[in-house]
C-alpha cells in the first residue's frame, strides 16, 4: 500500500465543530496502524491577516504540515491561484473539504478535475449573505465530489434533493476522545471566576451563539427550570460567541435573568466547564452529530438535548439522554428539572452513556475514513 496524501479544508479560527473531527484524525495519523495505507496529511486553512488563532497553535501542536491561504476579502479571486500552488506543491492525492465555502472552492478552481475529493457536510448556517450564498451554490459543489460524507442519517434526504448521487453518500459520525479529568483545584478556580459558591447547581450550553442553536428557547426556559427544580441558586452558563449575543443578552435581560445566565464567552478549553455542570442543555433547532453531546458524555455530564438531526442516532431517549422536541421550552424545563432531582436517573444516564463514547473512538474514526480515502485511492489508480 502506498502513501496517501490528504489536503484537509478547514474554515476556522477555533478548535470546533469540524475542525476537531480533523485534528483527531491528524493525531490518528500520526500514529499509523497496522493494515492501513500511511496518511500524509496537510491542513489548509484561511487568513484575513488575523493574529495566530488557537486552531493554528493545535496544528502546531500535532506537528501536521500546516499551510494558510490569504484573502484580501470576501469572495477574493486570488485564493483560486494559491490553492492550486499548493495542491501541486504538496502532490495532492485527495482533498477533503470541510464547508460549504471549501467544497465550491474545490470545484470553481476545478481541483476535482485531476485529484481525488472527498467532502464532508456538516450541514447548513446562514450566518450572513455570503454563507447563504454558498449554502445555495452547494449543490452544484457537491454533485462532483468522489465521495460526500455526512454526519447524520437526516441529512441524507437534503443531499440527495441537491442531486448527490445515493451510492457517493456515506453517514460519518463524529469522533470523541476520553476527556481529561478536571482537578478540584481547576474547577474550584472556574467556580470563583464565574461567582459561584460550591453550592451552586450549573446548567451549561456550548456552541456557537446562532438562532439555530435555540439559545432564546434556552433561556425561556430557564426560569421555570429553576421554579420546578425549586433552587435559587441555579445558574445557566451559556460557552460561545456568535451573532445572537446582543439578542440573547437583552432577553436575559427583560426576564430578569442577567445575575443567572451568564455567557461565558468563547473558550480555548471547555473541559473545566463541563467539570462544573451539572447538566449538558442543548436547544438546537437543527444538528448534525455535535460534538457538545459526545463531549458532555465523555465529561460524565448528564445530557438534556432537542431530538433534532443526528441526535437521535446517537442518543436513545431516556437510556442515554433525555430528548426533547424542539421549541418545546416547557418540555425542556421540565426534564431539566425531573434530571436535576433524580440523582438516579442522572447516574443511568452518565453510565450509559459511556458505551457511547466508547464506539465514537478517534482510532474508529480514524479507519473509517481512511478507508474511504484508499477506495478513492483505488478507483483513481485504475
Amino acid at each position: 500500500m502506498r502513501n496517501i496524501r490528504v489536503l484537509a479544508m478547514v474554515e476556522a479560527n477555533s478548535v470546533s465543530g469540524s475542525a476537531k473531527a480533523v485534528l483527531e484524525f491528524a493525531k490518528e495519523a500520526a500514529l499509523g496502524y497496522s493494515g492501513l495505507p500511511t496518511i500524509d496529511l496537510s491542513i489548509l486553512t484561511f487568513s484575513r491577516g488575523q493574529c495566530e488563532g488557537c486552531l493554528t497553535k493545535a496544528i502546531q501542536e500535532i506537528g501536521t504540515l500546516h499551510d494558510v491561504v490569504y484573502e484580501r476579502g470576501r469572495f477574493d479571486t486570488t485564493i483560486i491561484s494559491q490553492l492550486r500552488s499548493l495542491v501541486a506543491k504538496r502532490g495532492v492525492d485527495i482533498i477533503w473539504s470541510n464547508s460549504v465555502k471549501s467544497h465550491f472552492l474545490v470545484r470553481w478552481a476545478g481541483l476535482n478535475r485531476s485529484r481525488s475529493w472527498i467532502a464532508f457536510h456538516h450541514g447548513y448556517t446562514a450566518t450572513d449573505t455570503k454563507m447563504r450564498i454558498y449554502n445555495q451554490l452547494d449543490w452544484w459543489s457537491l454533485q462532483t465530489a468522489d465521495e460526500v460524507l455526512t454526519s447524520s442519517e437526516a441529512f441524507v434526504e437534503e443531499l440527495e434533493r441537491r442531486n448527490v448521487q445515493p451510492d457517493h453518500i456515506r453517514v460519518q459520525h463524529m469522533p470523541i476522545r476520553p476527556s481529561t479529568p478536571v482537578s478540584e483545584k481547576q474547577k474550584a478556580e472556574l467556580r470563583h471566576q464565574l461567582g459561584f459558591d460550591a453550592q451552586t447547581r450549573v446548567l451549561l450550553s456550548v456552541g456557537r451563539l446562532s438562532r439555530e442553536k435555540g439559545h432564546a428557547d434556552l433561556v425561556r426556559a430557564f426560569s421555570k427550570m429553576r421554579e420546578l427544580a425549586g433552587d435559587p441558586r441555579l445558574h445557566l452558563v451559556l460557552v460561545g460567541e456568535g451573532p445572537e449575543r446582543v439578542r440573547i443578552e437583552a432577553l436575559c435581560r427583560s426576564l430578569n435573568l442577567t445575575n443567572v445566565v451568564i455567557l461565558a464567552g468563547q473558550q480555548s478549553d471547555v473541559n473545566p466547564y463541563y467539570g462544573i455542570a451539572d447538566v449538558l442543555l442543548l436547544a438546537s433547532h437543527s444538528e448534525g452529530c455535535p460534538n457538545v453531546v459526545l463531549e458532555a458524555m465523555a465529561a460524565g455530564v448528564p445530557v438534556v438535548a432537542t431530538a433534532v438531526g443526528g441526535i437521535p442516532e446517537i442518543a436513545m431517549n431516556g437510556r442515554d439522554a433525555i430528548l426533547v422536541n424542539k421549541h418545546d421550552s416547557e418540555g425542556l424545563a421540565s426534564a431539566t428539572a425531573d434530571l436535576l432531582n433524580n440523582r438516579h436517573l442522572r447516574d443511568r444516564l452518565v453510565s450509559n452513556a459511556r458505551e457511547i463514547v466508547s464506539r465514537k473512538s478517534p482510532e474508529a474514526y480514524f479507519r473509517s475514513v481512511a478507508s474511504v480515502f484508499t477506495q478513492a485511492c483505488a478507483i483513481r489508480d485504475h
